[in-house]
């Protein structure tokens, strides 16, 4: 829920390999270049660009720091298959499949057929499934079945019944539907639920769900697939021994060697908890780990590992599987620190209603880290920032950690350009700004978004949480919340007294120019045209654009402008504007304060899902000169590590692989660890890996 993510959606992972494994596949490390003359993009297809990022830094850890990072991410990469599983059941299936055609394949690769073909894997592999990964609509092979079946043959690739009928029908077309008339379970293709379950009878199921200690509600359904046994409902449960336990014991046993090199008590004392809760799926221990894990603020590597954010669940339930290990980048979080430290004077002036206001905004920490590893829901598709935990109890008596992700924010910046700016901005002014402020802008927005709105506000007493009363507009609602604590902020002179920048006006004039652009117009290139908007970023930025866009008509606040047969928004009143945010972050706080669903649906249903179609083709018409992808993701660095005499480590080296498709086929090689394949080759693989990873 807590998730804040760029403009054109960045991915990333890490991925550690031996001494041995490299010379196995010399192509799979090269050393990685100096920062002025690194190569940014590596490849490009579908609607899909592939980075690199670097890892700055990584030299000045010690050899025991660097090691801790090693194990998180082994740990990450253990759950990869979680979530391919958790995306749609038969992704592991298929993913297993396409890779053997793509490994032993031996025809025609120059025909048309095998590019379309491989441009189709590769979709898979970053979307973690047949279904695209931002969309949610499931993705369309450009080769036909007959060519398919060719493939199958020639290789001796078993893929039969609904696996390999869903490929081409119309069958599962989405991969999280929030159109209540489809229904929503019945209507999405991901596995979080068993067949023949119905949103109703979820409800129900955790209604009846009752915390020991009420103003501490567990996190219910968080880890468990729901499921009908006999008739009845019943929770298969996430943990070691039960659901994806195969996975879950390779991720403890690298979070236990991880324990070992902890940098301190308290960072132990919280892997410790992880492990336990992993072990036994207990939602008390779940908490408790989350509050020691809050806690655990000292030293230079954090992470995130567990089932966290809801989106892929439209009942807003369970969590997706996920992972990131984090560098603290000292030089920024310093500078950054000033938004952190001053976290209680944006709520109490805040424009919401003092009755919605915390007394006292507990420790909330921000910091802007350097990635060293990512996986399950946080790779290839990452977020920019992220602030958790996500339980509101725990936030308001602990506080909260929150992350910008500065070296995939950067590689961002170094891979972009200016043509589709100068092609949607308005007059020369509005590039301007946008050339000079838009970056800066960009970070504060994402502190701001993280520090300050999602640890803002506090619920009504007796108000149930948002998943129980917002329902499957929660996401959403938080989200666009967020974006106008920063947005309401962004023109602030508090930033200029604070140092974070040399001119709050200018600054927050960009940001407004971009933020409208790109949710009244420019976003729109990631849809199909007659789509409905259904990712909840593209609904917060959208609804948040339309409502300000409406309200400020009659004065003139935003002109919408056609020249030369080209359409326009032009912020004409920009005080006025941060007034509108003010007004709606004001409402939306009152709707999550007092659990308003009506006012919710009305909000997003009138101002953030239809889309107009007239506006959406002349945006694609316009869109289509450029050739650039409008997503991103990463190519990852991988870590080598070398040995000494006894077979101790004693350095690890950053390497750049060598493309996207030598890296997933090393992943699925190595971190495999719920596919037929795996069990069919019974503890073999899992040693092997092991004794690999160790080297």
């Amino acid at each position: 829920m807590n998730k804040i993510l760029s403009t054109c959606l960045l991915a990333a992972a890490l991925t550690f390999v031996s001494c041995d494994q490299d010379k196995k596949d010399p192509e799979m490390a090269q050393t990685e270049n100096s920062a002025e003359d690194f190569n940014f993009k590596a490849d490009e297809f579908a609607d899909l660009k592939i980075l690199r990022y670097q890892i700055p830094g990584w030299e000045n850890l010690s050899l025991k720091e660097q090691k801790l990072v090693y194990y998180l991410t082994q740990a990450g990469l253990s759950g990869r298959d979680i979530i391919w599983d958790q995306n749609y059941r038969h992704n592991l299936t298929i993913r297993e499949a396409l890779e053997n055609i793509y490994v032993n394949y031996e025809g025609d690769k120059s025909s048309e057929d095998w590019k379309a073909f491989e441009t189709y894997l590769k979709r898979v592999w970053f979307s973690n499934g047949i279904h695209h990964h931002y969309s949610n609509a499931k993705l369309k092979p450009e080769f036909s079945k007959e060519y398919f079946d060719t493939l199958l043959k020639e290789t001796n690739t078993d893929l039969t019944g609904e696996a390999y009928e869903v490929i081409f029908n119309d069958k599962d077309a989405k991969k999280v539907n929030l159109n209540e008339a489809d229904g929503l379970i019945e209507g999405s293709a991901v596995n979080m639920y068993g067949e023949g379950i119905t949103a109703a009878e979820v409800d129900a199921f955790y209604a009846n769900k009752k915390s020991p200690n009420p103003e501490k509600p567990l996190a219910y359904g968080i880890n468990t697939k729901l499921v009908k046994e006999n008739g009845k409902l019943v929770e298969k449960v996430y943990k070691s021994g039960g659901l994806y336990g195969e996975a879950i014991d390779e991720i403890v046993k690298w979070l236990e060697k991880a324990k070992a090199v902890a940098e301190n008590e308290k960072q132990a004392n919280a892997l410790g908890l992880l492990i336990d809760y992993y072990n036994t799926g207990d939602l008390q221990t779940w908490d408790e780990y989350n509050v020691a894990w809050v806690e655990a603020t000292e030293g230079n590597i954090d992470y995130i590992n567990s089932f966290i954010e809801v989106y892929n669940d439209p009942k807003g339930y369970t969590g997706s599987y996920e992972s990131i290990v984090q560098i603290k980048d000292f030089d920024m979080s310093e500078k950054m620190s000033k938004v952190e430290q001053n976290v209680q004077w944006f709520e109490d002036n805040s424009p919401i209603m003092d009755e919605h206001k915390k007394d006292s905004v507990v420790g909330v920490t921000y910091k802007t880290v350097i990635v060293a590893g990512e996986s399950g829901d946080a790779s290839p598709s990452t977020p920019i920032g992220v602030n958790l935990p996500n339980s509101s109890w725990i936030r308001k008596a602990h506080g909260s950690k929150s992350v910008s992700l500065g070296n995939i924010i950067n590689a961002y910046e170094n891979a972009g350009g200016t043509d589709k700016l100068k092609e949607f901005a308005h007059d020369e002014e509005e590039i301007a700004l946008s050339e000079k402020y838009g970056n800066q802008a960009d970070k504060l927005h994402t502190a701001l978004h993280e520090v300050v709105g999602h640890a803002s506000g506090q619920l009504n007493k007796g108000v149930g949480t948002t998943k129980e009363t917002l329902k499957s507009y929660a996401s959403t609602l938080e989200e666009g919340r967020a974006d106008l604590v920063g947005l309401y902020y962004l023109m602030d002179p508090k930033l200029e007294e604070l140092g974070l920048t040399d001119n709050a006006e200018e600054l927050g004039k960009a940001a407004y120019n971009d933020y409208i652009r790109n949710g009244l117009m420019t976003q729109l290139v990631r849809l199909e045209l007659g789509d409905d908007v259904e990712e909840a970023h593209m609904r917060n930025r959208q609804w948040v654009s339309a409502w300000v866009f409406e309200k400020g008509k009659e004065e003139g606040v935003i002109e919408k402008v056609e020249k030369d047969g080209k359409t326009y928004f032009d912020i004409k009143e920009y005080q006025k504007l941060r007034e509108l945010f003010g007004e709606l972050l004001r409402e939306t706080q009152r709707i999550k304060s007092e659990g308003d669903y009506e006012a919710v649906k009305e909000l997003v249903e009138n101002y953030g899902v239809k889309v107009d179609q007239k506006m959406h083709k002349e945006v694609l018409d316009r869109n289509a000169q450029f050739k650039s992808a409008p997503y991103s993701g990463f190519i990852n660095p991988v870590l080598v590590a070398e040995m000494d005499e006894n077979g101790e480590i004693n350095t690890i080296k950053v390497t750049q692989p060598a493309s996207f498709e030598k890296q997933m086929m090393m992943y699925s090689e190595n971190f495999s660890f719920l596919t037929e394949k795996k069990r069919a080759n019974g503890e073999t693989k899992k040693e092997e890996t092991a004794e690999a990873a160790e080297m």
